[in-house]
């Protein structure tokens, strides 16, 4: 193949995608025979019902056809389920549910949370790390939460065992607006300029890494605005960058669907689908999901760094490479990314919220900085220690 069109195949570019590529990709229609253990399909979305599966979670093999099943439908599939009657300990559910509305009035008494990665802040209430929260302030009520058989199958359907989940709360008010169309974590949160220097191979391991699921705390009705979804989007190799497109923006707003859940039902899909909370249009209903995120296991490096301890003491060098010529921009570049940390999670998103963007700072950013304002070391050591701060649990 010609170096050309090798680049263009592993370098992808937003203008070259189109609306009528995901339109194409989207027209399929999902054959509930192709799926023995979901009992619906509703507007291209698998649906499953819980009461009939819950006892075969307990025989290896059908668990393992059920988790296969799973894996399938969001890598091949639709890219979403709907697990109905997931939990159906709604005593449990309404616990963990006054829960979160008391640390939600403390937080808004206090002025204290905010920012949100694809909605105006202020338009839904969130709690950051509700996993951690919910398990100190009730670890009993924790226990059976999270001990759902279902979001312990799906997790490891999808991420294989060691999984490590994650928790937000996201309350949408009535009248709260919906969100922006959008792919999650990790890809889908950053822009599309930087999406485009991850070659395609990446863009296609990143939603591999991640399981985005929910449970819901209320009836939620569609007037409510549960989830916008496009089912077999996540398919689509160029949907990261091409989610910046107004064409395809667009198509998601003709084309998407919702399906209501009941308390106690669960949604989960591929990252890589392209999804979004919708407008709560109820008069009186706050629209109460806590949202799981779980993480493969592999997501990580294969040894612990003390990178603010290298950043401050490189920093000088970088300073002064800078200032005498003896260090050109591209070195300067190269050092910092082989020495500071390039990416700003995992943080602790009370203290360091996504405020003007859908990713705080990386203290890769805040090195680049300070030696644009030539900040002497001190300052930069202050800052350092600041933002470490910030990340803490």
């Amino acid at each position: 193949m010609h170096k050309d069109g090798r680049t263009a195949e592993t370098y992808l570019k937003a203008a070259d995608c189109t609306a009528a590529d995901l339109a194409a990709l989207t027209a399929r229609r999902t054959d509930l025979a192709d799926w023995p253990h979901a009992c619906d399909v509703q507007k291209n979305v698998l649906i499953y019902d819980c009461g009939a599966l819950r006892a075969g979670l307990q025989d290896a093999d059908l668990r393992r056809a059920l988790m296969a099943e799973w894996s399938q439908a969001m890598l091949y599939g639709p890219g979403v389920v709907v697990l109905k009657g997931a939990e159906k300990d709604h005593a449990m559910i309404d616990r963990a549910s006054a829960l979160f509305s008391h640390l939600i009035d403390k937080q808004n008494r206090e002025g204290t949370g905010g920012g949100d990665h694809f909605a105006k802040p202020g338009a839904n209430d969130r709690i950051w790390n509700s996993l951690e929260k919910h398990c100190i302030a009730d670890p009993e009520n924790f226990a059976r939460y999270y001990g759902n058989p279902f979001l312990c199958a799906i997790s490891e359907a999808w991420l294989g065992p060691n999984y490590q989940v994650t928790a937000q709360l996201n309350v949408v008010n009535p009248g709260g607006a919906a969100q922006s169309p959008h792919r999650d974590y990790h890809m889908g949160f950053q822009s599309a300029s930087d999406i485009a220097r991850f070659p395609l191979h990446v863009q296609l391991l990143s939603p591999l890494l991640t399981l985005q699921g929910a449970i819901a705390h209320v009836d939620a009705p569609i007037e409510t605005g549960p989830t916008q979804l496009l089912p077999y989007s996540q398919l689509w190799p160029e949907g990261y960058l091409a989610m910046s497109r107004e064409d395809v923006r667009q198509h998601f707003f003709d084309h998407h669907v919702q399906i209501p859940l009941a308390k106690g039902d669960m949604l989960f899909f591929s990252p890589a689908l392209f999804h979004a909370a919708g407008t709560n249009r109820s008069a009186d209903v706050r629209r109460m999901v806590n949202l799981f995120q779980v993480g493969s296991a592999y997501g990580r490096s294969i040894e612990s760094v003390n990178r603010a301890a290298m950043v401050k003491a490189l920093y000088p060098a970088l300073r002064g490479g800078r200032k005498d010529g003896s260090l050109t921009a591209d070195q300067i570049a190269c050092a910092i990314a082989a020495s500071a940390e390039g990416y700003a999670f995992p943080t602790n998103l009370d203290r360091d919220p996504p405020l003007g963007g859908m990713a705080p700072k990386s203290q890769a950013q805040l090195v680049a900085d300070a030696l644009a304002a030539d900040w002497p070391p001190e300052e930069l050591g202050r800052a350092l220690d600041i933002q470490a701060a910030r990340k803490l649990p």
